[in-house]
């Protein structure tokens, strides 16, 4: 049981499956959103250094899709990884201390933000290399196959990355040996400050998997129910030996692509655009569709209070948590 497990499940033993696995991914989201916010803060404070890029307005595709896998199922991500990791549910305390390179990280401080492990539960790794972990993805999707272990894999990845040559190769490759893998391009309209349609001649991202021969959807990604049914029927696909899909999820973020600045200052358009998404947040829908469950006011509270009670003990941990010492720099370096 990892850390986040220990948070209070209280009021979902009566309700249905759903409904049950309808507030944890209400929950995921917040846990999320919590800690992204409150790294902003030890960002902007100058108590953390290393670069950040946070994952606030994406939630709901993490947790929609992770909500789907088994444990044993592996992840990939890159360099906007948070949500990814505490999605797959990756533990709390080890992700904090590893974004204040402390020697309690999930990669004992070595890797900091964009080098996020949690091999316990599937997640294999992150790397800020544009496009780099969809390959490898691919590769373990390979040898879940060749192995018969029935576990699915799932790429991770921003718009930027489908211009680069590894992302159709993949494609291609899991296509032609039906692997058990799923493509998720997490499409939020900009490679670092330069927009979509800037970089590509038109706006199809999803239909790269139709010139693979593979399924290709588009969806809103800031609607967890419908990334998460998405993903149930990409993993069942995935499971049945009939092969891979590739789930472009329309999303914004909120803040910069690096950094804790909030993202209104990119030029006019940006500014604009920041102001037609806000409404769009994903917890706040959410939020409404899970009061047609019979989800009260005060149950929200509850959930918020007992997310940012952890978040805050995480953050005291990272804090109190030693650096590396001196002595392990060599370590784990490849030398000849």
């Amino acid at each position: 049981m990892t850390h986040n497990d220990n948070l209070n499940r209280k009021g979902s033993a009566n309700r249905s499956q759903e409904g049950a696995l309808s507030l944890e991914m209400y929950r995921t989201m917040i846990l999320i959103r919590t800690v992204e916010e409150r790294i902003a803060q030890l960002v902007e404070g100058q108590q953390i250094g290393c670069p950040t890029h946070l994952y606030t307005g994406q939630e709901a595709i993490a947790t929609g899709v992770c909500a789907a896998l088994n444990r044993t199922d592996y992840i990939f991500g890159g360099h906007r990884s948070h949500g990814h990791y505490l999605a797959k549910g990756g533990e709390l305390r080890a992700m904090v201390a590893e974004v204040f390179g402390k020697v309690s990280g999930c990669a004992r401080g070595r890797g900091g933000s964009m080098h996020l492990i949690a091999t316990e539960v599937g997640l294999l790794g992150t790397v800020p290399l544009v496009a780099a972990t969809i390959p490898i993805c691919v590769g373990a999707g390979l040898a879940s196959k060749l192995r018969g272990d029935g576990k699915v894999s799932v790429a991770f990845f921003g718009d930027g990355a489908t211009e680069e040559g590894h992302f159709h190769e993949s494609l291609n490759l899991a296509a032609v040996y039906r692997l058990p893998v799923i493509f998720v391009c997490e499409n939020n309209s900009y490679s670092s400050h330069m927009p979509l349609l800037d970089r590509r001649a038109e706006d199809n991202i999803y239909k790269s998997g139709e010139a693979h021969g593979i399924p290709g959807i588009r969806l809103d990604g800031n609607d967890v129910f419908l990334v998460h049914q998405a993903a149930v029927d990409a993993v069942l696909r995935a499971r049945s030996g009939a092969g891979p899909t590739l789930l472009e999820c329309r999303t914004y973020r909120w803040r910069g692509h690096v950094g804790a600045s909030l993202d209104m200052d990119v030029g006019v358009k940006r500014k604009d655009e920041m102001q037609e998404w806000l409404p769009k947040d994903p917890i706040a829908r959410a939020r409404t569709r899970l009061s047609t469950m019979d989800v009260g006011e005060s149950e929200f509270l509850e959930i918020e209070k007992q997310v940012a009670r952890a978040v805050e003990e995480a953050v005291e941990f990272a804090i109190a948590s030693p650096r590396p010492a001196e002595s392990e720099l060599s370590d784990h370096v490849f030398a000849r």
